[in-house]
């Protein structure tokens, strides 16, 4: 059954819900069984996800490196790792979700999938849609950039230009989507937030952490994260769980600001304004159930300027990481939390890494190249 994360209201697996008649998410119960052994995550976990998964719609997603950050532990003053979700199919930690969704639609029976991104999710399920043999319907913003489009459209896919609020096309590709028989597998579909629950399995595989840092756009990650060290904790794979940190842009904050205003729910951000589009989402749509998640487990939720941002990005790329601003979110909230003592420095800090910064290209700004005679090599290079 799927349960409503606010009311309890429980729904059919037979059918296609993805939200209450509340207005809330829906989810799956929390799972429980022991890591089993094989060659990829799905197989060693098989037993805490909802179905038989087929890896013949597998790209190879998961099981991705995490990454203990010398340089970065030594700067920030604490143990600090880097979960590397850049180096997956489509360079996001989408294609997890992506993955049970597509076997989601499969198993009622659609032939047509679709979602609502603008960029990290809608190149992800127009790439696995074409693994399927489904069709793909993407829906962007009206001002997405080129070099996004190029990401989507290559797959094959229909990529739909959507003029008007951009905010409530999420609910409103819902609504066509049961009248046009179109599956979409958006933001915080409850497949989706299975496939999320795989990078706390490889995590707990190689080290507990003390805190989790997570940039934060519709809350669909972080709740498949939480739902996973619930799992583990539920099935005694350990024997506590670590605080969570939900990041946002100051400059695109609605769960921030309902957590730091002691708020139930999220309200919508006027006029958002941030370099970290990927998770520029002025209503997140499981904003509230973030909420009730950090409130219970005692999580904590920060936002960082555009401007720590960037510098988090350089120091990413330090490491030898390029991810897109948003990937870089984590890191300044790493920063800011070390300063003001809410990270002591002997604590296990795992920063979720979440796109690769060839997806934002155009957003770096001029870098000095030299240029040299050959005859005078020798000298440039001195």
């Amino acid at each position: 059954m799927l349960r409503c994360t606010a009311c309890g209201r429980e729904y059919s697996l037979r059918k296609p819900y993805q939200r209450c008649e509340c207005g809330e998410p829906l989810e799956l119960k929390l799972f429980e069984g022991f890591a089993g052994i094989g060659k990829s995550v799905w197989e060693r976990f098989v037993q805490f996800f909802p179905f038989e998964l087929d890896l013949d719609l597998s790209l190879g997603e998961g099981d991705t490196p995490l990454i203990r950050a010398r340089k970065l532990s030594k700067k920030l003053g604490v143990q600090l790792y880097l979960k590397n979700e850049t180096v997956n199919p489509t360079w996001s930690f989408k294609d997890r979700g992506t993955f049970l969704g597509i076997h989601r639609a499969l198993q009622l029976g659609f032939d047509k999938v679709g979602t609502v991104s603008t960029g990290n999710m809608a190149a992800s399920v127009a790439a696995y849609a074409s693994k399927a043999g489904l069709k793909a319907y993407i829906l962007v913003s009206s001002n997405i950039a080129e070099e996004k489009l190029k990401q989507i459209a290559v797959y094959g896919a229909e990529v739909i230009k959507v003029r008007g609020d951009y905010g409530k096309l999420y609910y409103e590709s819902l609504k066509l989507g049961q009248k046009l028989g179109i599956y979409f597998i958006n933001s915080d579909d409850p497949f989706r937030i299975e496939g999320y629950k795989s990078i706390s399995f490889e995590i707990v595989e190689e080290i507990m952490p003390d805190y989790v840092i997570v940039p934060t756009s519709s809350g669909g990650l972080i709740r498949g994260i939480i739902k996973s060290f619930l799992e583990l904790k539920k099935s005694e794979l350990i024997d506590r769980i670590p605080t969570f940190v939900c990041v946002q842009a100051e400059g695109c904050s609605p769960i921030y600001k309902a957590f730091i205003d002691g708020k139930e729910k999220i309200e919508r951000f006027e006029n958002p304004h941030t370099r970290a589009h990927a998770i520029e989402n002025p209503y997140p749509p499981s904003g509230n159930a973030v909420l009730r998640l950090l409130k219970k487990l005692n999580g904590i939720c920060v936002a960082v300027s555009d401007e720590e941002i960037l510098k988090a990005q350089r120091m990413l790329a330090q490491e030898g990481i390029f991810v897109q601003p948003a990937s870089a979110t984590g890191i300044a909230a790493v920063k800011k939390l070390r300063e003001e003592g809410r990270i002591k420095g002997d604590e296990r800090v795992v920063s979720i890494l979440t796109g690769a910064g060839l997806k934002t290209l155009h957003q770096l700004g001029r870098f000095e190249v030299r240029e040299c005679e050959m005859e005078k090599l020798k000298d440039c290079l001195v």
